[in-house]
């Protein structure tokens, strides 16, 4: 479908069953009207076509070329972007000849890293790359790659990069799911953001929207004049299936056209942009209609799982997330089980309840219990799940950054950066995919706002709470050799201590020096000093990071966490044990030499 340019010209071909006759004009013929005829297509799929698609080729058409669809319909004359358009002048002007294969990818090739070796950086493009009066751009952003690849990330998450309705937004309102927006640089510019990621190392995954679409400047709308009542048309449901939060345009599921549509944009991004995996907004909103279980839509729920399949079979290495706001039980399920075959999901409950402990006002209302319950809640699978305590939903619209929650107007305070820190230190050190939200490793303060541009002088300003992000993501991808088991599956819980406010895992994979890593947190404003805790192994377990240290603010250094001698026998279901301190709100991380 779409427009394909080879080199006698570009063939055309659009979905439109209800139409009586289509034209294709452009630049091409000086925009003469009606244009060039396209003739209707029989109806076989494994010939490109779909019953009710139309098409043409037309000699001397080039890329760059800017073109519409005229269609007659039972609604008159209408004027139309092609659906598959991967270029567009803008959300609402002409869409654009455009050569998928004329890229150059150089001769560099990424391997996705494993999914228990990747730590997740969520970035906004329009803010991330920005200046004061410059709005970001992909080209913007490639110029802080080499600061992801130091900072240690292994995957950016790219919120939706998707053509939408003017220049400035988060991106959930996509009036185009095959171009990129053209405030942002097109699809050549996102392409170069690709390489340039890979040839530093770096996954590239993309946030895609089909749980609705637009609903502004959105041509899908009643596309070839045709709809039940007052709703969409051939793209939507029509019928009280189609209502979302924002708006009466939820893709009609059940219909192949649609989810062909749907699944093409897909694999657009996992092979023609070449991108490493796809997280996927709100499917909570795609099996349901509103949430409850009894407006569920088998629809849904039958097409997440075909497109699981679909890109199992074709890149299974590829990583494909749900965020999911219901009950989640069945999301990472493989699809010959009953489940819908994502490879991962957003774990909201593990961000409900490390933020709460942060920010609780006082030490006794931390409830380490539920923490160490959370540890734990990815069971035999934790690289199933992705967590975090900052996303683009939870530091805006009436949301505030962790920092800004421990101390509101003053989130460069004492307690501010020490809870801010342990937050990321705990989610770094837990066993999950971790995810980072853009300008958490520089204490950013303000809630996210689609015009306000990152802070990039407070890089300068907390170089220590940067530097202690850079330390914390290298333990969790072993990139020194010591921390080997947290890139594992196994977890225990050596220590919940509701008095003291301790909490203390034991995470591993094969075992041994080298493997075996233990996590010792404080979650009180008092040191704990000279405590005893089960160890798994007798001998010296040396401190690899200390949180409170003066390396990462001059203003931590209680520095009372030393090298630990395990000698003391067996203790908390432990081969041996040995005594520890940690200084208040702060994260002390264990390993033997190899």
């Amino acid at each position: 479908m779409g427009a394909r340019p080879d080199d006698q010209g570009t063939s055309f071909r659009v979905w439109a069953p209800h139409a009586s006759a289509v034209w294709v004009h452009g630049t091409f013929n000086d925009w003469a009207e009606p244009g060039l005829s396209l003739a209707r297509d029989p109806a076989d799929p494994t010939d490109g076509g779909w019953p009710g698609t139309w098409s043409a080729d037309v000699p001397g058409v080039r890329s760059g070329s800017e073109y519409r669809y005229r269609l007659q319909t039972p609604a008159g004359a209408l004027s139309r972007i092609d659906p598959y358009a991967r270029q567009v002048t803008s959300s609402v002007g002409n869409a654009v000849v455009y050569d998928p294969a004329a890229f150059d990818w150089g001769d560099a090739r990424f391997e996705m890293p494993g999914w228990n070796d990747i730590v997740i950086y969520e970035m906004h493009i329009g803010t991330f790359g920005a200046r004061r009066d410059t709005p970001g751009t992909f080209d913007r952003a490639i110029r802080r790659m080499a600061y992801l690849e130091e900072l240690g990330i292994g995957a950016i998450q790219v919120m939706p990069p998707f053509e939408y309705a003017g220049d400035v937004s988060w991106g959930y309102n996509p009036a185009h799911i095959f171009a990129i927006e053209s405030s942002y640089g097109g699809p050549d510019a996102f392409k170069r953001f690709v390489r340039a990621a890979h040839q530093h190392g770096i996954a590239v995954i993309v946030d895609v929207v089909y749980n609705h679409l637009g609903p502004g400047d959105l041509d899908l709308w009643r596309f070839d004049g045709w709809a039940e009542g007052e709703w969409g048309g051939i793209y939507f449901y029509n019928d009280d299936r189609a209502v979302t939060p924002w708006g009466n345009t939820r893709p009609d599921y059940g219909r192949g056209e649609v989810r062909a549509f749907l699944r093409d944009s897909a694999l657009t991004w996992l092979e023609e942009f070449q991108a490493d995996g796809l997280r996927f907004d709100s499917t909570l909103y795609i099996r349901t209609v509103d949430e409850s279980p009894e407006t569920e839509l088998p629809d849904g729920w039958s097409f997440m799982a075909w497109l699981n399949d679909e890109i199992r079979a074709r890149q299974p290495w590829k990583l494909t997330i749900a965020e999911d706001l219901g009950d989640p039980a069945l999301i990472t399920v493989p699809t010959g089980k009953g489940g819908a075959g994502f490879g991962a999901r957003w774990d909201t409950g593990f961000l409900a309840v490390v933020r709460a402990a942060l920010t609780a006002g006082d030490d006794r209302e931390r409830d380490v219990g539920s923490i160490a319950a959370t540890l734990l809640a990815g069971g035999d699978r934790p690289f199933s799940r992705v967590i975090y305590t900052e996303s683009h939903d939870d530091v805006a619209n009436g949301h505030v950054r962790l920092a800004e929650a421990v101390a509101p107007g003053d989130a460069a305070n004492w307690f501010a950066r020490k809870r801010a820190t342990l937050g990321s230190a705990i989610t770094l050190l837990a066993p999950g995919i971790p995810m980072l939200f853009q300008g958490q490793e520089l204490l950013e303060d303000r809630w996210f706002d689609d015009t306000l541009p990152l802070d990039w002088s407070k890089s300068d300003r907390f170089a220590g709470i940067v530097q202690l992000h850079r330390d914390l993501i290298a333990a969790r991808r072993n990139t020194h050799g010591w921390s080997a088991g947290l890139l594992g599956s196994s977890t225990t819980i050596l220590r919940a201590d509701e008095e003291l406010k301790l909490l203390a895992w034991h995470r591993w994979s094969a075992g041994g020096p080298g493997d075996d890593v233990v996590i010792v947190t404080n979650l009180s404003t008092l040191p704990i000093v000279d405590v005893a805790l089960g160890l798994p192994r007798a001998g010296r377990w040396r401190v690899r990071i200390n949180s409170d240290s003066t390396v990462y603010d001059e203003e931590f250094g209680a520095s009372i966490a030393d090298d630990v001698e395990a000698d003391g026998g067996p203790l908390d279901e432990q081969a041996q044990s040995g005594r520890i301190s940690v200084a208040p709100y702060a994260v002390v991380v264990l390993s033997q030499d190899a």
